[in-house]
């Protein structure tokens, strides 16, 4: 019975992680050709998984953590798009594409660093 309360957990939160993702994009569609919404999304997770893997998860039940970071925070994070937009700018701007590159990695290991610290310091906190 608990397998089943999980499923239903992570495809709940699939649907809010999803439909958040797409907010985003719909909010940053014309921002040019470089991809900013993917970008956000992707330093977003990073920050919230971070955070979430090093808070205080006694406090929360092991279904939601499980929702939030398989359902919420996968469906919002996208590699596959990440990697598609890199070949398409590389096809016609390599120097943008990489930057790309380097932003994503860079930016989303920062991202991690920032939700590491910041959770850490509220588990010191209390």
């Amino acid at each position: 019975m608990k397998q089943g309360k999980i499923f239903i957990a992570v495809g709940i939160g699939g649907i809010v992680g999803a439909t958040g993702r797409y907010g985003v994009s719909l909010l940053m569609t014309n921002w040019g050709i470089f991809p900013f919404a993917t970008l956000t999304v992707n330093f977003l997770g990073c920050f919230l998984l971070s955070w979430l893997s090093n808070f205080n998860q006694k406090r929360i039940q092991s279904t939601l953590i499980i929702a939030l970071n398989t359902g919420v925070i996968g469906s919002f994070t996208t590699f596959s798009t990440f990697t598609v937009e890199t070949i398409e700018l590389a096809r016609t701007n390599i120097p943008l594409a990489l930057l790309y590159v380097f932003i994503s990695i860079f930016g989303g290991l920062l991202f991690c660093l920032l939700g590491f610290r910041t959770a850490y310091r509220r588990r010191v906190e209390t």
